[in-house]
């Protein structure tokens, strides 16, 4: 073969070859950042107040003390001390209402009396046996001790049905000389049977600690995510009681801390049988909690990934498109992965801190760089892409807003607040004002934004069984 023949080969293979390398981007394989698992993460603690008016309905007090009052309610078996013995039965329900500040209590009596009468000279005495009913009224001043409903009660007045009278004789002898001391001389007796049985009806404190006792157990905000609000108290207040026109308020408050916690489904430590509480003049109910925004990396890739859309980054004639983002956490930082086409294919890699943008609702990552091996691949096969410019522009893309994840958040407290019932006659409810971001902590498969929420709560006791 002539030497020029060879020569003119070799140029059209070098011109092929020349051609092929022009046509055909650059493909580069960077070191993919593994994901370092993750176990514990930390929470957030506020110390909240939770406002628990106790409602407690007159008619309530009223069922429940004609169930604990029945039957025979006072006995006097001795005649020899003043000559008269005395048995004094609930002859139908106490009826209660609202006078004048205090409670009016109307309890129907039937009375059966036996009376020595005479003169024990030449045994010249006879006793007599007979039966009467009436009613008393009662004004009872209400109070709060010891979770307990305290009444201090007095005798107003004694109606009777028929004016109390004996046969003796042949004749009918009028006694409400005799009776109506009888009564008085009984009345503080009487009137602490009724304080007695009020206080034993009117014990809240099963149905408060019962109520705390739920409030405090962890609840699942998030399953997917094992997500638990926990209320740990640490002081129960209490204010004094109010007489209302058809109920007795009175006003009970938890000092708590609210925390939000990943994982496994934490421990109930609160001896709620040691709890006291204190008498004070006012109660706050605001309500600073810690509610947890889950963003997971798959949701949050799809947005960034959205972003990149109709987007091209170039650098003289070398430019290249964004196809798709994966993130992870490594080591507290977020890993970016940038899948792309163009004059480069293949995936790069960036690592940033996640920050959030309080006034946009958006996260964005501080001091975004290439990690160090895609860093390195650049340099030998795509410099022009490690331009600052570009990379700017790369940065100002891989953020997303998290306000809807807010409203997820604020709205998985919502059913804990919106008339939740933990056990008959208990309700809580309550709003949220305030969202306001506080930090982040990166989970294996999510962002966790820690959300600081304020408003208020309040349990209502309503109803006694």
């Amino acid at each position: 073969m002539k030497l020029q023949s060879i020569f003119k080969i070799c140029g059209i293979v070098l011109l092929s070859i020349c051609i092929q390398n022009c046509g055909t981007t650059n493909k580069i394989q960077a070191i993919k950042p593994e994901a370092v698992s993750k176990s514990n993460i930390a929470y957030l603690t506020k110390t909240s107040y939770v406002g628990m008016p106790v409602e407690i309905k007159i008619k309530d007090i009223q069922k429940a003390l004609n169930q604990n009052l029945v039957g025979l309610i006072y006995h006097d078996s001795i005649l020899a001390d003043d000559d008269i013995e005395m048995k004094i039965w609930k002859q139908s329900n106490i009826e209660l209402s609202y006078e004048k500040g205090k409670i009016k209590s109307e309890l129907p009596l039937k009375i059966w009396i036996k009376y020595k009468y005479g003169t024990n000279f030449m045994g010249l005495n006879d006793t007599r046996e007979f039966n009467l009913s009436g009613k008393i009224t009662l004004q009872s001043l209400a109070g709060l001790s010891n979770w307990k409903l305290k009444t201090q009660s007095t005798i107003e007045k004694t109606q009777w049905n028929e004016s109390p009278t004996v046969q003796i004789a042949g004749k009918q002898m009028a006694i409400t000389y005799i009776v109506n001391p009888a009564l008085n001389w009984f009345k503080k007796d009487i009137a602490q049977k009724i304080d007695d049985a009020i206080l034993k009806t009117c014990d809240f404190k099963p149905q408060v600690t019962a109520a705390l006792k739920k409030l405090s157990e962890p609840y699942l905000a998030n399953e997917g995510f094992e997500t638990w609000l926990t209320i740990n108290p640490s002081e129960v207040y209490a204010t004094d009681a109010q007489l209302m026109p058809d109920k007795v308020v009175m006003n009970l408050g938890l000092k708590c801390a609210i925390q939000t916690l990943i994982g496994d489904k934490p421990k109930q430590n609160t001896n709620w049988d040691k709890v006291a509480f204190t008498r004070v003049k006012n109660i706050p109910n605001n309500f600073n909690g810690t509610v947890a925004a889950i963003s997971t990396y798959a949701s949050a890739s799809r947005v960034i990934t959205n972003n990149f859309k109709g987007q091209t980054f170039a650098s003289g004639n070398k430019k290249i498109t964004i196809d798709h983002v994966e993130l992870w956490q490594k080591n507290s930082n977020m890993i970016i992965a940038l899948t792309m086409n163009g004059s480069l294919n293949g995936t790069i890699y960036l690592s940033g801190l996640p920050k959030f943008n309080s006034e946009t609702q958006e996260l964005y990552f501080e001091n975004l760089d290439y990690v160090l091996d895609t860093r390195n691949v650049l340099h030998k096969s795509a410099n022009w892409l490690l331009n600052g410019v570009i990379l700017k522009k790369i940065q100002e893309n891989c953020k997303y807003s998290i306000a809807q994840d807010l409203q997820v958040g604020k709205q998985t407290m919502q059913p804990f607040l919106n008339n939740y019932s933990p056990i008959k006659g208990v309700f809580i409810n309550g709003k949220l004002d305030n969202l306001e971001f506080e930090k982040f902590e990166l989970l294996d498969n999510a962002i966790v934004s820690f959300i600081k929420a304020s408003g208020n709560v309040n349990i209502k006791i309503d109803g006694m069984e």
